[in-house]
């Protein structure tokens, strides 16, 4: 994989793109639920979405992601939070991510124009199935997602 710098590079800022991330929820007009929540939940949240992108990305199996994002689609449902606010919070940590991909950008060449694009595109899975298997845990609520 040629994004495998990229992403390894993300990990390492994990805390920076975190702390943004989770300054945004926190006040954002789209997430007032989320101002209500603890820091640190949503600090542990944001920063093992970045810290282990690697690890997520290359998951050939979804039963990992499928049990992480629908026990939280469950808990954010016992919060009664609204799911508006919990698709936005995903979309809102992809932004972050993006926009850190994009300030990092220093593309000198066709190959490092690939490793962005090619990113974007597992990142975009990525999120894709989190956010599925999160409105499905958050549907299904108490039983099994």
């Amino acid at each position: 994989m040629l994004s495998a710098r990229l992403i390894k590079k993300i990990e390492a800022n994990a805390e920076e793109i975190t702390r943004s991330a989770v300054a945004d929820l926190q006040k954002n007009p789209r997430t007032p639920a989320y101002h209500r929540l603890e820091y640190d939940e949503l600090h542990r949240r944001a920063y093992s979405v970045y810290h282990n992108l690697g690890h997520w990305i290359g998951e050939k199996n979804e039963a990992p992601l499928e049990a992480a994002y629908g026990e939280l689609g469950r808990t954010r449902r016992a919060e009664k939070t609204p799911l508006a606010e919990v698709v936005f919070a995903l979309i809102l940590l992809k932004e972050h991510l993006r926009d850190y991909v994009l300030k990092q950008s220093l593309s000198d060449s066709a190959v490092e124009v690939y490793q962005e694009e090619e990113l974007n595109l597992l990142v975009d899975r990525f999120f894709d199935r989190a956010l599925y298997h999160t409105v499905r845990g958050y549907e299904i609520g108490g039983g099994k997602a």
